[in-house]
């Protein structure tokens, strides 16, 4: 609470990280110090952001239809199509401008994934309706990124789709549900940061058969990744959409998962028409996000 007081006094913003780092002995972890203050916050009823703390911005953004400005001055973040901007935190950003032309947002869980699409230059790919962005939180998500979703979300109109690409299993769907509902640990938040129009593009182990997937390439679930399942079978029907509880039913059944590299180390089950049915990860998002399109038009 002392670093608190003394972020607000001298007026002087502090990362969770360098809380961290003034006591690392004491602290033993940044996991212990993330909970901490989460706890202050929640026990003041208040946003960290009021105590003059932040977390360390990991989140990335991509696509030229966005431009980003922020509180100090005339700055703003200019973003392109081949690479990832650095997602600022949400204090700092002062407010959105946003083209007319966006046709989509897309939401991926992994980072290495959100590079791919980057590289290929999918915000502009020319068998999707339209341009759009593409956003990681590099896993679960950070505050910053998920202000950023739900500031996107609450200026899109509603028929543009915010979809979130994830693995088909417990964790993805968790991260996911981190978007859509927001977390346990900043419940006290969640009315700034849950984006309730984030919608479930992928993966789903029951669509593997139409995209030509082998489902031998499906990987055996962990004992953590059951425990996971189960514990999220336990929430209330509110924060858990029944198809997210069929799949989640489903994978505890067949004891499978499937990560969506499936998609880029995929070969159809059908190799004399493999030309016909491209089983790549392009493919399948472009497919994914137009049915989302025209269903929403």
């Amino acid at each position: 609470m002392s670093y608190a007081h003394r972020a607000l006094e001298q007026g002087v913003p502090l990362t969770k990280r360098d809380i961290y780092y003034r006591d690392v002995i004491l602290f033993r972890s940044q996991k212990i110090v993330d909970r901490f203050i989460d706890d202050l916050a929640a026990t003041l009823q208040r946003d960290r952001t009021d105590l003059n703390i932040r977390a360390t911005s990991k989140g990335l953004i991509c696509g030229s239809c966005l431009v980003i400005r922020l509180m100090a001055g005339e700055e703003s973040l200019r973003l392109n199509d081949h690479e990832g901007t650095l997602i600022p935190a949400g204090e700092d950003v002062g407010q959105l401008e946003v083209e007319n032309r966006v046709a989509w947002v897309l939401v991926v869980e992994k980072e290495a994934i959100f590079q791919t699409l980057c590289q290929l230059n999918f915000t502009k790919h020319p068998s999707l309706p339209g341009p759009g962005l593409i956003v990681t939180g590099k896993g679960y998500p950070d505050v910053a990124t998920r202000r950023l979703v739900k500031m996107l979300s609450d200026k899109l109109p509603q028929r543009i789709p915010i979809v979130a690409l994830v693995d088909a299993d417990a964790y993805g769907l968790d991260i996911l549900s981190v978007f859509k509902y927001g977390s346990h640990s900043l419940r006290h938040e969640n009315e700034n940061l849950a984006a309730h129009r984030v919608e479930w593009l992928g993966i789903k182990t029951s669509e593997l058969s139409e995209f030509k997937i082998d489902p031998n390439l499906l990987i055996p679930i962990t004992k953590y990744d059951e425990r996971k399942a189960r514990k999220m079978l336990c929430r209330p029907p509110e924060n858990l959409p029944i198809e997210w509880r069929n799949a989640l039913m489903h994978i505890l059944k067949i004891r499978r998962k499937a990560e969506i590299e499936v998609f880029s180390n995929a070969r159809t089950t059908h190799p004399v028409t493999e030309h016909l049915h491209p089983p790549s990860l392009v493919h399948y998002l472009c497919k994914k996000i137009s049915r989302f399109i025209s269903g929403m038009s």
